[in-house]
């Protein structure tokens, strides 16, 4: 039933002028952050342990801005099914350094592995990609637990071209793909199991990462590149490019993810509102080390 009830909402979003979608995300922020709290505890906590050296009215200023980009990115993500590909690349655009760097590895017939975080809007980016790009994109993706809404947003990213790959079948369809040009493109910001992961420094907190993005860029060693989806203004972005390295076979344990930690850490700094606050990125604890013998 209620997937019935959903549908025609969904659409008649997908098909509101921004002037209109952006005056419901502002409704819909107001019953957000000042009547349901929809995990204010989570997000200020997260903001006050990331940034201990603002004030609490900073703090709070900037919970407020994401609790606004939250709202607006929900909406956002719906005009996926009611955009055209010139819809699409005039609301998320590469930068002309961006589109150079994805332009010679195509020409060199070399695959490439991308890493980005839950920052900007990271959906447009991948049908962005899918349309402008020559290589096939392949996005790293959790299924959703509710079938209804695996399905729909399975259609909205695969829309313009992009194949998902699920992410316990990562390396095993990377390697059937293997003789592929393609770009294949992993969010890095998920949070692991504390067991099995690689542990780092990110926004002053100890901070689990997937190994996944190392050991395959490693293995495979093909280029890692970063994405930056930065936010221009309202419903505008241009995504970024940056080469993190082009050998990651030469690298040792632990660089690759050192360094898109740090560079997604850099972007958070700058556009901080723009990141998933609200996702419970540090709910576990570092393990303690286990004495010798």
């Amino acid at each position: 039933m209620t997937k019935y009830i959903a549908i025609p909402f969904i659409y008649l979003l997908a098909w509101l002028p921004f002037p209109v979608l952006y005056g419901v995300a502002f409704i819909v922020y107001l019953l957000l952050y000042y009547i349901v709290g929809y995990r204010k505890k989570v997000v200020l906590v997260n903001l006050r342990n990331a940034f201990p050296e603002k004030t609490n009215k900073e703090i709070n200023a900037i919970c407020k801005k994401y609790y606004r980009y939250l709202c607006d990115l929900f909406l956002e993500t719906f005009k996926t099914l009611s955009f055209t590909k010139e819809e699409m690349l005039h609301h998320c655009y590469f930068n002309r350094q961006a589109k150079e760097l994805f332009d010679r590895y195509a020409a060199e017939n070399k695959s490439v592995i991308l890493v980005l975080g839950h920052f900007g809007n990271w959906e447009w980016a991948g049908n962005t990609f899918s349309i402008v790009c020559n290589q096939q994109l392949y996005v790293i993706y959790h299924p959703i637990g509710n079938q209804f809404f695996d399905e729909m947003m399975y259609n909205m990213r695969t829309k313009f071209g992009t194949k998902l790959i699920a992410m316990k079948n990562t390396f095993r369809e990377m390697l059937a793909a293997k003789k592929d040009v393609t770009i294949t493109a992993f969010i890095a910001d998920q949070t692991p199991s504390s067991v099995n992961a690689y542990w780092t420094t990110f926004l002053n907190q100890d901070t689990p990462v997937f190994w996944g993005t190392e050991v395959i860029s490693r293995k495979l060693d093909r280029p890692v590149v970063y994405i930056t989806v930065k936010k221009i203004k309202r419903g505008y972005y241009e995504l970024c490019a940056e080469v993190l390295h082009e050998h990651p076979a030469q690298t040792g344990e632990g660089v690759i993810s050192e360094l898109h930690t740090k560079r997604l850490e850099q972007d958070i700094i700058a556009q901080p509102e723009t990141w998933l606050w609200s996702h419970r990125r540090w709910k576990h604890k570092k393990p303690e080390p286990q004495p010798a013998g």
